[in-house]
């Protein structure tokens, strides 16, 4: 589904649980957070805010 990014809740380099929040996106008019499915630490941000993005799509990789 497509999408546009709300916020960053994270940077390069933080590390994270699972569970934690990463991005807000809008789609449908709804915000959504997406939360990280395992525990490491974000290499890399894949998106900027305002960026549109469809379901599918990498945000971040983390390691």
């Amino acid at each position: 589904m497509p999408g546009r990014v709300v916020a960053l809740l994270v940077e390069e380099g933080q590390e994270v649980e699972s569970g934690d929040g990463l991005v807000v996106l809008e789609a449908m008019k709804m915000e959504n957070e997406i939360r990280a499915e395992t525990a490491g630490v974000v290499r890399k941000i894949l998106v900027s805010e305002g960026q549109a993005v469809e379901g599918g799509d990498p945000l971040f990789e983390i390691g």
